[in-house]
This record gives C-alpha cells, structure tokens and sequence, in this order.
C-alpha cells in the first residue's frame, strides 16, 4: 500500500539529520516536562522522534489512499455556493473525514488543549505530504495554522474556547483581502465599531479571494479606529460562524485548487472578538499571520513539486516511442533530472527555514511562562533574524519551482498532458497561484532584499562555505565559492550605484543569486550526508544554479543608471 511519507525518503531524512532536531525536540517539550501528565507525551528525544514517524506515516497513508485518488473528482466538482453557505465537493468531505478521524488537527498546539505539541518543522512535512496528493485540498485543512496566531495573541479565555475546537476538526481562515486592498493591506477598510449595548465589536464591509472562506473560525483584519487610512488604524478580531453575521457571496472561478473554495464574503452587524490589543493588527499579528502562511504555501509548492517529479518518471519509463521507453531519451532525462535536483534543492531550503521557525517560536512561548536567560534571549534573536530571512526564500524559490516543474511534467507527457485525463495538467493548474497568493514572489524579494543589501545573506553564506563537505564533493564546493563571489560582487556594485531605482530593477537577480547559492551549499550538506539520495541532485543542482548565476551577474553588470529608461514602458 503506498504512503507518500515512507515512500519520499527525502523528507526522513530532513527530519532526522539536522543537529537543530534535539534542540527543536527539548525546546518544544519543555524538556519533557509533559511526560508524567499526558500518556501521550515522548519520554525523551528518541521517543519524539518515533512519534512525529508514526503520526506523519499516517498523515501519509491517508494521503495516498484517500486525498489522493478523490483529487480528480474533487477538481471536477469543486464547491458550491448555495444559500450564502459554501458545500464543498463531495470528496473533500470524505478527505476532512478521514483526518479528524486519525486526529490530525490542531498540530502544533498544546496538550493542554488537546492539540499534538508538533514541531512546526513536522507539521511542515505533513503539509507537503498533503500537498502531494491534493494541494486543493492542503488549503483547507492547512488552514488549522491560523489558530497559531491566536494562540500567540488572544488572551487565555480566547485560547481554552477556540483552540480545542481546531484541534478538534473545525476549520479556519485569514480574512485579510478586499476588493481594493490586495497585497496593499494597508488600505483594508473593513469597519469594525464598538457595540456598546451589547459589549461587543460589529464588523461590516466585505473581503474578497479570501482561502476557505466559509470556515468555523475567522481571524479578521478590519480597521477599528475611525478616520484613519493607514495600517496603524487596523485590529484583529475573531470572528465565529456561530454567531452569524457573514455571507458569501460568491466563490471565485479559479484556474486550480478547485477543491479550495475562495470566496467573497459580507459582514453585514457580524459579532466579534477583538484579538490582542487595538491598532496592532497588520504591524504585528498580520505579520505573523503571514509569514507562517509563506512556510505553508513553501511546503505546498514542494508537495507539488514532488507530485510532478511523481507523474513525469512514472510516465517516462511507461511510454514507449521509437521501440524504446522515453526515459531512456536524453532530452526527457534532462528535463526529470532538472525536476529532481530543484525538487530536493528547494526541500532542503524549506526545512532548514522551518527548523528556524522552530526554534525561535519555541523560545517565545518559553517567555510567555518565564524570563529568557541571557543566552537564550541571545538565540531568540539568532533564530528569529534566520527566519525571518530564510521564510522568503523559501517562499519564492519553492513557488516559482513548483510552476516550472509542472511546466516540464507536461512536456515529458507531450500531447497527452494537455489533455484533462492525466493529472500533470490539475498538478500545473494548482501550481500556478503559489507564487501569487500569500504575498507575490516580488513581494518576497522586497522582504528577502535588505538581507542582500545589509549583507546578512553573504555571512550565512561565508558560515556555511567554512563548512567540512565529502571529499568526492570538494570540487563543487569550490564552484559554489565562485558563485558566492560573483553574487557579493553584483551585490556591491548595485550597493556603490547609489541609486534607489537601480537597486529596485536588480533586486530580484540578487535574490534568485543569494538563493541559488544557498540552496547548493545545502544540497552540499545533504549529499555528503547520503549522497544516495543526494549526489545526482546535487550534481545537476550545481550545474543549474552555476548557470543561473551567471546568466543574473551578467544581467546586473549590463544595468546602469544610464539603462533604466529601458526598462520604463509606456
């Protein structure tokens, strides 16, 4: 019986290799101070371990033998709108069924609220593993993450009423988007008013491309305070289904995620809960909403990237032209070589990024309960700047990845991947919106850019070069350095420029430059670590980014100021 979590034996080895896994392990379970009080709770780092196996080979097992065989039917049918309500496909049913039965909700939360206490760097892996079978379906049921933000900034009342209720299948959403507020959030003008007779706040407007939109639960961003236009006038506030209040009015005609209902919503009096304190509702919680909303769809688009590696080897070596299978022509080998290397390349980014994650959250819960010592506050610090830089990353490269793979699965099926019976053309479908939603891949590199400028990526960079690799890898190695040179060069020339609108046009080649070059020095550790499942993907990975380099130094070193009317089109 397949399993699309032992079967993908690359994502065991994210989980195990990482020296940062006993730390993540020890901060998360609070050096296991859960053991004598749940039965559940690991004894020690071995029995974690064990247990974050079981519960993603069952996240895998459902995976393959529910979400995915129901993906096509659910992709025919997708949802309905029907009385203001949203009916999902009948097979997304069975699919939410089958995870609340395995109690796969409410991952990283607390025991205290009958969540599973997972490490964000686990619940990563199981969104990829869901994504691979339906990345419709994974905005669903990913959605629970929201509750992490609640869980961060709602008072306690907040948390023991809503979290068990996540952990207990119920579902979420961000309602963040307006008509005319998309990635400009700033101009979000949903009013939110005090009702003083029954000591509560209203909500009324309307929000639009909003992911699960008919959900249990909502986290709201509406503007509280009158007379304001910027972001410093906007709350967070909690919205609940059961108290009424929010129709929608219609759900999206999407090119893919069939089966993820987007929809537009009116609040006409809606009741609900302000979450946290007023006017910090984009410039903090917002911002944390989003970035772990980036680690998923970064997990998403692996998941799809994975699906397509899936569908094209296993189309290659079936389909015979010429007396022989095609697999065995050298231009498709390239092109499913190509798939593999940015598949594994693009997964060691986003785990590594998780593991970031994992580590600063884990230390900000601990300062919840306590006072950081000095040298935790230290790695708090460390760690949140990592992640910070690494989550755009990840985001971008993963997204703009998953589209070129599902790209090149159509191609390797010629005529036949264009027709709707085979899944490559839903997997490339379903691609497309991952470098849109959640923030644009431009928008990532206007996040990433600063740690290009200020030079925070080349010193990541500088650490992992000084790194001991296998010898049979040390020329390549040798060859990432004069990548990482030829990217600090184009990064100083840009720097020395002095002009905003040079920088700007430049900005993206640096991004990719940074990220190419970071993702081979990962791909680096993971050969010389099991170059059986590495080696060959890091040999076309290297040969990849060296171009990609290139072909970006190149570009840079032809922009001047002088060129910038070039790139201004009427």
């Amino acid at each position: 019986m397949a399993n699309y979590y032992s079967d993908i034996k690359e994502i065991k080895f994210e989980l195990e290799q990482s020296e940062l896994m006993p730390r993540i392990v020890e901060l998360k379970e609070c050096n296991f101070a859960d053991k004598d009080q749940y039965d559940e709770a690991p004894q020690d780092f071995a029995d974690a371990m064990d247990s974050y196996d079981k519960v993603l080979e069952v996240v895998g097992d459902i995976t393959a033998n529910v979400v995915a065989p129901n993906a096509e039917a659910v992709d025919a049918e997708g949802p309905h709108c029907e009385g203001g309500r949203v009916r999902y496909a009948e097979k997304t049913y069975e699919n939410l069924n089958a995870m609340r039965k395995a109690g796969l909700n409410g991952m990283t939360m607390p025991r205290r609220y009958n969540g599973l206490n997972l490490p964000v760097t686990v619940y990563t892996a199981a969104n990829e593993i869901v994504s691979t079978g339906d990345a419709g379906f994974e905005n669903i049921w990913s959605l629970q993450d929201c509750i992490e933000t609640l869980y961060c900034f709602g008072n306690e009342e907040q948390r023991k009423k809503y979290i068990p209720r996540v952990c207990a299948g119920e579902t979420m959403s961000m309602d963040l988007t307006e008509p005319d507020a998309g990635s400009d959030l700033q101009s979000v003008m949903l009013k939110a008013t005090y009702d003083e007779e029954n000591d509560c706040w209203r909500l009324n407007g309307s929000k639009r491309f909003i992911t699960n939109g008919d959900s249990d639960i909502h986290l709201v961003l509406a503007r509280s305070e009158a007379g304001t236009r910027d972001g410093r006038g906007l709350s967070m506030f909690i919205y609940d289904k059961r108290d009424g209040g929010v129709d929608v009015r219609r759900i999206e005609n999407k090119l893919g995620i069939h089966g993820s209902p987007t929809c537009e919503l009116v609040y006409k009096n809606a009741k609900c809960e302000l979450c946290g304190d007023r006017k910090l509702g984009l410039i903090k919680y917002v911002m944390s909403l989003m970035n772990g909303a980036r680690l998923g769809i970064a997990a998403q688009s692996v998941g799809l990237s994975q699906a397509a590696y899936n569908e094209a080897i296993a189309y290659a070596r079936d389909r015979k032209q010429f007396g022989k299978a095609i697999i065995e022509f050298p231009a498709v080998a390239e092109m499913i070589s190509n798939i593999k290397a940015r598949l594994d390349a693009g997964r060691a980014l986003l785990y590594q990024t998780a593991r970031y994650v994992d580590i600063y959250k884990a230390l900000e819960d601990i300062s919840r309960e306590r006072k950081l010592e000095p040298a935790e506050r230290a790695e708090l610090k460390q760690y949140s700047r990592l992640a910070d830089a690494f989550t755009p990353l990840a985001k971008g490269m993963n997204s703009e990845y998953a589209n070129q793979n599902g790209y090149d699965c159509i191609q390797i099926h010629g005529g036949s991947g264009f027709m709707l019976e085979y899944a490559c053309q839903r997997i490339y479908r379903d691609a497309r919106i991952t470098s849109i939603y959640e923030g644009t891949t431009q928008l990532q590199t206007v996040a990433a850019i600063r740690y290009v400028t200020n030079g925070f990526y080349a010193q990541v960079i500088e650490d992992m070069l000084a790194q001991s690799v296998a010898p049979e890898y040390a020329s390549i190695q040798k060859r990432v350095k004069t990548m990482a040179e030829k990217f600090n060069a184009c990064t100083n020339a840009v720097k020395e420029a002095g002009d905003n609108d040079l920088h700007d046009l430049c900005a993206r080649h640096l991004y990719e430059m940074a990220a190419d070059v970071i993702m081979c020095l990962l791909l680096l550790q993971n050969a010389s670590k099991a170059p059986e499942l590495f080696g060959k993907s890091l040999q076309v990975y290297a040969n990849l980014a060296e171009a990609e380099v290139e072909k970006h130094a190149s570009l840079v070193g032809k922009m001047t100021v002088d060129q910038l009317d070039n790139y201004r089109q009427a």
